[in-house]
């Protein structure tokens, strides 16, 4: 096995599919909002559709991984969400198949193990969760371990703010994100920069915006 360095990998499923009666339409809606987030992060392997409704990515760091994964569910259109679990550890090629690289490796196995919890806590009264993460050596180190849970943490606040935004909060969250200026956003949305500002507080996007500042600080 021809094993990298440790990375991030990422597994998505879409949450509630069979309630959607196009499944056609909606996975182009999730490849092209996904396609955005391909441009705006840098991966070691973009967010590419696989099997069913499920997609995978590689990315460099936890932080990567973790802006990769909020662009993605700000793309998404109005009424659909995904799940995201991410996995550190290794990720290695064992061979080929006709969808391209077979992989293997810890990253791969704590991705699923940690999409496997986001479907559990989705479904419990921590129903707003939608992101999880797993590290492969945190059962046997503890300062992973911490990692891990310091991860959960912000995972957990970000995807609670997320879920109680309106479509604009997205919106507006996302083209501060993307740089956009508040003016232009003003405009695009045929309000005041005043009332974008306003937007931006109450939500809770700014909160969202200092912790994706931080997180990206820390890893370069």
């Amino acid at each position: 096995m021809d094993a990298s360095p440790p990375s991030v990998a990422v597994i998505v499923d879409v949450s509630k599919s069979r309630s959607h009666a196009d499944r056609r339409a909606l996975q182009e809606e999730i490849e092209e909002a996904f396609g955005r987030v391909n441009d705006a992060v840098d991966s070691l392997q973009p967010l590419a559709p696989t099997v069913g409704d499920e997609f995978q990515a590689v990315y460099a760091t936890v932080a990567a991984a973790a802006r990769a994964t909020l662009l993605a569910r700000l793309h998404l259109p109005d009424g659909v969400d995904c799940r995201f679990g991410l996995g550190l550890g290794e990720v290695a090629e064992i061979g080929t198949g006709v969808a391209g690289v077979l992989q293997d490796g810890s990253a791969w196995w704590s991705a699923r193990r940690a999409i496997d919890e986001a479907r559990r806590h989705e479904y419990s009264r921590l129903g707003f969760v939608r992101t999880w993460f797993t590290s492969s050596t945190a059962e046997q180190n503890a300062d992973d371990a911490s990692s891990e849970g310091l991860v959960n943490a912000y995972l957990l606040g970000r995807d609670q703010i997320i879920g109680s935004m309106n479509p604009r909060s997205r919106r507006l969250l996302l083209g501060q994100l993307l740089g956009t200026t508040q003016s232009d956003l003003a405009a695009q949305e045929g309000i005041t920069q005043s009332a974008v500002s306003q937007n931006l507080s109450r939500s809770g996007a700014n909160a969202l915006i200092a912790g994706d500042a931080l997180l990206l600080g820390a890893a370069s």
